[in-house]
């Protein structure tokens, strides 16, 4: 379980990468971070497309990432930043991981490992996605 001092330095890269994210249609930036039980850390942006089905959600390009330069390492948290911090935002939810990626997180995440919101705090995955869709193994 990371601590704080890894949870802070985390929101930070989280925070750098939203700075790098590709948001020409939306202009919604995001930047998510994500800690490697081996120590590494990988960041990644929202990258936008014209074809908005073929966009892809910081947390996944970061858990992606992770997973295809780190194979084996297990993501153990993420921290995710979102929007524009020069304006007011109506509420956190349009901070918050949406569905697709809360579901990749509980596949290569702990369920109990924290995930931090920019502008919300840190919550246990588990909080974000109490009842996942699990693949049966045994058939």
């Amino acid at each position: 379980m990371p601590d704080t001092l890894a949870l802070s330095q985390l929101a930070q890269a989280a925070r750098a990468a939203r700075t790098r994210a590709y948001a020409p249609y939306s202009k919604f930036r995001v930047g998510a971070a994500v800690l490697l039980d081996n120590g590494a850390s990988v960041v990644g942006a929202n990258i936008e497309n014209a074809s908005y089905g073929l966009t892809c959600c910081a947390e996944r390009v970061a858990m992606f990432a992770a997973t295809a330069q780190h194979p084996g390492a297990r993501i153990v948290a993420i921290a995710v930043s979102a929007g524009d911090d020069t304006h007011q935002h109506d509420s956190d939810h349009g901070r918050m991981p949406c569905g697709a990626c809360r579901q990749v997180m509980m596949e290569f995440m702990p369920e109990d490992a924290p995930v931090w919101i920019d502008g919300v705090g840190a919550m246990p995955l588990s909080s974000l996605l109490p009842t996942p869709f699990k693949l049966r193994t045994d058939i």
